[in-house]
């Protein structure tokens, strides 16, 4: 559920507007990650319904989060057995060039990323590795 029983959920299409606002990418997507770990479970399809709003032209910053949020939803959806939105499936979201999101990456960072991104981001030319959507919830009570 909601942080509070009233509050709107934080969904990616959401997230993303707060993005294209200026908000730290990386800032909305963890406020999406509480959502869907933690606050509304059960909603989660409703979280991951609606397309990001992108604009008529969009800046290349707006078109790769774009992208990155597709196959956010694709891999969370496949993930946690939830059924993906077809809008995710469009083949707008798609980089020509790859993207690592990194300025400095050295060749065994490179390699790394592009070895152990799962296939939704690959597919689209996002390196981002296998850690990016981590429940830390799950995370800590694996045994050690």
């Amino acid at each position: 559920m909601p942080m509070f029983l009233n509050d709107p959920l934080y969904t990616m299409a959401y997230a993303y507007e707060q993005i294209q606002a200026g908000e730290e990418p990386w800032v909305e997507l963890g406020d999406f990650m509480n959502e869907w770990f933690v606050y509304s479970v059960e909603r989660r399809a409703e979280l991951v319904a609606e397309a990001p709003d992108l604009p008529e032209k969009p800046t290349s910053e707006e078109y790769r989060w774009a992208c990155f949020i597709a196959a956010s939803v694709e891999y969370l959806c496949q993930t946690y057995a939830i059924p993906c939105p077809s809008w995710v499936h469009e083949k707008s979201y798609q980089l020509e060039e790859p993207w690592y999101d990194v300025i400095y990456l050295h060749d065994d960072a490179r390699a790394r990323l592009e070895r152990t991104t799962p296939e939704p981001f690959k597919r689209r030319n996002i390196f981002c590795g296998d850690r990016v959507y981590l429940d830390k919830n799950e995370v800590l009570s694996r045994p050690a």
